[in-house]
């Protein structure tokens, strides 16, 4: 059935406008921009039929749970409780748009407040902002800002250090924010255990910044980054990218000199969702808080000398002074940020050190399985790892993870789709869901790669 009750009805409308046909209706476009034959696409269809085909696409496809997955590379398959959706969908944080106007937004502005206390605690430092797009994006962000703090008496000029092991999807939204402004990018060589080489490392001394990640994108935890902010001086920004659950069992870089913190804060409040909505984290001291990017919750008094909160040192694009704007992020994740702060508080601190204490469990447990299968190897099997290591399996890493899949085991990220050099690579990611039965059938499925069809 038509479900368009004005279909048939165009002559009539165009007449209204004076027009006799389609063709005076966009007569003003130029000619040679019009397209002179229709678009490759399928008949018109009814609500009913779009529908139908939608639910026949969506069938085809294979939620993570319905089979043990390995696949982390920057977003977790964690566990988020029930309560956290209940109470985002409440209308008062659904609908809520920015809240310019503190007196009728009191409670999402406390709530926001709440999330940036949060990361400030977690990650050791003073000032939080309300979430930026992603983790990507959030490191971006931090160098731009750094440029800004320290360019005047930098002895290196416009100059970034950072860690070579940033993944390529991350590497491409900074170097798309510093293109054009003459920012100069270095990249910081690890050693053969994947750690950062520190000595050399000396050498960002008199920059704007370092960019580094604990844990780096193969999963290991760097102890030799707590001596980095000696080697690199105060002058120099050191800006650290985390992974937010780990910092329930790591040392928060607060404490080992960082003045910018960044990264994924998706693990808390919202699972992968095929890539986003998700939000980033943004914390630093007290010298970067007028040129951090982002909306910034205040806590001050009303007349009555009451509590109140609101929006402050708003230098955005669209406020009264756009003019010195320090970022065109004027957006946020802040409802994903709120289920952020649901799930954290739900946990507790406990909860979040035993949170992390099982991720850290399930990457041991499966790394210690997958080293005693003969012909996998650990591509660093002298690192500590949260979260994530990786193994080399005989052949090309594509092919065998596209195998094991078709044995029901999602294994990874084939590292070759990031590094050609790591072709033979699989980047493993567990969680604290990661079962017993999963290592189990990961085992399983990677010999059978290696004895079916390798050998």
């Amino acid at each position: 059935m038509d479900q368009l009750p004005n279909l048939g009805r165009e002559h009539e409308m165009l007449s209204v406008m004076g027009l006799n046909s389609i063709e005076d209706l966009f007569s003003n476009i130029p000619e040679e921009v019009r397209r002179k034959n229709p678009l490759p696409l399928p008949a018109p269809q009814s609500e009913e039929e779009i529908w139908r085909d939608a639910q026949h696409l969506l069938g085809s496809n294979i939620d993570l749970d319905s089979r043990p997955s390995f696949l982390s590379a920057g977003l977790s398959r964690n566990f988020v409780p029930t309560m956290v959706g209940m109470l985002a969908t409440r209308g008062e944080f659904l609908t809520s748009y920015t809240p310019y106007q503190a007196e009728v937004s009191q409670g999402m502005l406390q709530a926001m407040w709440e999330f940036q206390t949060m990361i400030s605690e977690l990650v050791n430092l003073p000032i939080s902002n309300v979430s930026m797009y992603d983790a990507s994006t959030s490191a971006a962000e931090a160098i731009t800002c750094a440029i800004r703090v320290h360019n005047k008496k930098a002895v290196q000029k416009d100059t970034i250090y950072v860690s070579e092991l940033v993944p390529p999807h991350r590497m491409s939204v900074i170097e798309n924010y510093v293109q054009g402004s003459g920012i100069n990018l270095q990249l910081l060589k690890h050693d053969e255990n994947g750690h950062l080489d520190i000595e050399a490392a000396s050498i960002a001394h008199g920059s704007c910044a370092v960019y580094v990640e604990q844990p780096n994108s193969f999963g290991i935890l760097d102890e030799g980054l707590m001596e980095l902010k000696g080697k690199i001086g105060v002058n120099t920004a050191l800006i650290v990218g985390v992974d937010a659950v780990s910092l329930g069992l790591v040392s928060p870089p607060g404490d080992w000199g960082a003045d910018i913190v960044v990264g994924e804060g998706q693990p808390f409040g919202i699972g992968p969702t095929f890539g986003g909505p998700i939000y980033g984290i943004f914390a630093c001291n007290e010298k970067y808080i007028r040129q951090m990017p982002g909306r910034i919750v205040g806590q001050t008094q009303d007349t009555n000398e009451k509590k109140a909160f609101t929006l402050t040192l708003s230098t955005r694009e669209q406020h009264i002074r756009r003019h010195r704007a320090t970022s065109n992020i004027c957006s946020n994740e802040t409802l994903i940020a709120l289920m952020g702060a649901m799930h954290m508080s739900l946990l507790g601190p406990d909860g979040i050190t035993l949170l992390a204490k099982r991720v850290a469990a399930s990457t041991e447990a499966t790394k210690k399985a997958l080293n005693s299968i003969e012909g996998v190897e650990l591509l660093f099997p002298h690192s500590s790892n949260f979260r994530e290591f990786v193994i080399k399996v005989p052949g090309d890493s594509e092919k065998a993870v596209s195998f094991m899949d078709s044995e029901g085991v999602i294994a990874g990220l084939p590292l070759g789709l990031w590094w050609a050099s790591h072709s033979s690579c699989i980047l493993i990611g567990c969680d604290e869901r990661t079962s017993s039965s999963d290592i189990s059938s990961l085992v399983s499925v990677v010999k059978k790669w290696i004895e079916e069809v390798v050998k």
